[in-house]
């Protein structure tokens, strides 16, 4: 199962940590762990190039752990920026986990 755990401060998402594997099918054809994975580097990603921003990672070595946090201190219109983009990755996380929730848990 992939655990998706978000942490906050002051209701601003502050890191985000999955782990685990969905198992919802073979290796190469789990639909659940490409979505998610597809969701979750498609967000670091897009903060990273639209933000210019670096974003502390770390990654397993067998694709099965994610964390990534972000720098502080940052100007409020990047925040704001940085925000929106992880909102809509835990959004898409979440349609994943109400679709998949045996095979997906989110922790917000």
């Amino acid at each position: 199962m992939i655990q998706v755990t978000v942490t906050r401060t002051e209701n601003k998402i502050t890191a985000v940590e999955m782990s685990g594997h969905a198992k919802s099918g073979p290796y190469g054809y789990d639909l659940v762990c490409a979505g998610a994975s597809a969701v979750s580097i498609g967000a670091v990603n897009a903060v990273m190039e639209l933000c210019n921003l670096d974003l502390n990672i770390e990654q397993g070595s067998d694709g099965g752990y994610l964390y990534v946090s972000i720098p502080e201190p940052l100007n409020s219109y990047i925040m704001d920026k940085v925000q929106l983009l992880f909102e809509g990755m835990l959004i898409s996380l979440k349609s994943i986990e109400l679709e998949y929730g045996q095979f997906i848990k989110i922790r917000d």
